[in-house]
């Protein structure tokens, strides 16, 4: 056992953990995931992929092909980044536990749970740049399969297939830079546990409701349904 590590810790990493398994739930869940924002995009992916078989010209679909590789290159360098920053706060425990004790709800937290805190935000980067490197190189499978659909002068039934292929090597792609993604959110959320067990609660079920509203209720979503945004 941790030294310090009180029970509201262990409350505190299971509302953590639960947020994370129910969010994840909800999106990926065929019954209820359908009606999600990501859900809702992978048709695009498909109908974008159909579109450009019956393309002469398909610089637009390798340009577009070439900003989701950027994308996932960029959050994967920025993982990198975030794991380093992560790993070097162990150094600097002291001095910042200090500083985050005369903050509200904060404590000085002992060297070991210090570390286990840390040791934990990093783990959580680590995984998301597993999973944006992933889909990077998803990304990277999908654009051989793109250029490798026949042209517009020989649409088959193989042809088409093809194009599906493509659309749905797309959209697994996609959902592993969604669980990237997922991670950064969850990851902001975890910082609360620095100031103390009750603001990590407060902030993961902030952060829960704040990304399932973006799936379900956003103005993003109301775009693609066809809704009249406010302006």
């Amino acid at each position: 056992m941790i030294p310090d590590f009180t029970q509201t810790d262990g409350v505190a990493i299971a509302v953590f953990m639960a947020s994370w398994l129910i969010y994840h739930y909800l999106i990926e869940n065929r019954g209820m995931g359908k009606t999600s924002l990501n859900s809702r995009m992978n048709a695009y992916r498909r109908g974008w992929m159909m579109e450009m078989l019956h393309r002469d010209n398909r610089m637009v679909d390798v340009q577009v092909m070439a900003a989701l590789h950027q994308g996932s290159a960029f959050f994967a360098s920025t993982s990198l980044i975030a794991v380093g920053g992560s790993l070097s706060l162990v150094r600097s425990g002291a001095d910042l536990s200090a500083i985050l004790a005369t903050l509200p709800f904060g404590a000085p937290p002992s060297p070991a749970i210090w570390e286990a805190k840390v040791i934990g935000l990093a783990t959580i980067f680590i995984y998301a740049f597993f999973k944006f490197a992933w889909a990077y190189r998803l990304f990277n499978y999908a654009a051989i399969l793109l250029g490798s659909t026949p042209p517009a002068d020989r649409v088959t039934p193989e042809a088409e297939k093809q194009a599906q292929r493509t659309a749905d090597m797309t959209v697994v792609a996609g959902r592993h830079f969604n669980r990237g993604q997922r991670a950064f959110f969850f990851a902001l959320a975890y910082l609360g546990w620095f100031l103390g067990p009750w603001p990590f609660i407060f902030a993961t079920v902030a952060a829960l409701i704040v990304i399932a509203r973006r799936q379900f209720a956003s103005d993003a979503l109301h775009a693609i349904l066809d809704g009249k945004i406010d302006e």
